[in-house]
């Protein structure tokens, strides 16, 4: 079957949504339910999280490889945060099988490195990393960094969320992909970018994929860099793309 474990939902025409850094698939897509009215959700737990394969640190690689596949003969792909990074090498790799693609603040800071503020991000988490947390110290680090509110973890961190920051400190940092922006712009499917309005760094990541991809763009405030915890606001916007991509002609 697949390479990871892939949590399904409803029926009808595909749709992959692949998660980020600190939540897996359930915890991320918790409020995409009601999505799955008409549509086949697949949601991939990447590497190290869920019951996926046991690994010592996230590779966006090796995930777009697994998420390549997860496309099957065609679907649409959803990527937030380093999952939008992997979705961004995944429909690059496998152009023929996406439906649409939907990322969601992919933190591609490769294409961003001459701003102060991203060099000033790419520090911090360097120095949080140097100064060897623990998960329970540097996740809420983390999270805060990124704009997200670390009040939201649990404390003490449960298993899955310390195994989930071990990941992210051992791994492959998202600033270091080569996102194929060449490759993606000639692509006939559509492309929409989505981000939260509460950080210039990653408003200046998505307004360069609109342009380079090109891309449609929405904003949708309300939860910081964690933008699918809107629910409704969110899912009307991602509903209405994928049924303008699936409209004849």
């Amino acid at each position: 079957m697949w390479p990871v474990e892939v949590i399904e939902q409803g029926s009808g025409v595909p749709a992959v949504l692949v998660h980020g850094d600190v939540f897996g698939a359930e915890g991320t897509w918790n409020q995409q339910r009601p999505l799955a009215r008409g549509r086949r959700l697949l949601l991939v737990n990447r590497r190290g999280f869920g019951g996926s394969p046991d690994v010592d640190g996230e590779d966006f690689a090796v995930d777009a490889v697994d998420v390549a596949e997860v496309l099957g003969d065609g679907a649409h792909l959803v990527g937030h945060s380093y999952g939008g990074v992997v979705a961004l090498l995944a429909a690059a790799r496998r152009p023929e099988a996406v439906l649409s693609l939907a990322v969601v603040e992919p933190p591609a800071l490769g294409l961003t490195r001459d701003r102060a503020d991203t060099r000033e991000f790419i520090t911090t988490v360097r120095a949080i990393i140097d100064r060897a947390p623990s998960p329970e110290e540097f996740l809420p680090q983390f999270v805060r960094a990124v704009g997200g509110d670390p009040n939201r973890l649990p404390s003490p961190l449960p298993p899955p969320l310390a195994k989930a920051a071990k990941l992210q400190m051992r791994g492959r940092w998202p600033w270091e992909a080569e996102i194929p922006l060449d490759d993606l712009a000639p692509t006939p499917f559509p492309k929409l970018v989505i981000s939260g309005a509460h950080s210039a760094m990653f408003d200046a990541v998505c307004d360069l994929l609109q342009a380079r991809l090109p891309a449609a763009r929405v904003v949708v405030p309300g939860a910081g860099h964690s933008v699918p915890q809107t629910g409704t606001p969110f899912n009307e916007y991602l509903a209405h793309f994928w049924s303008s991509a699936e409209a004849p002609g």
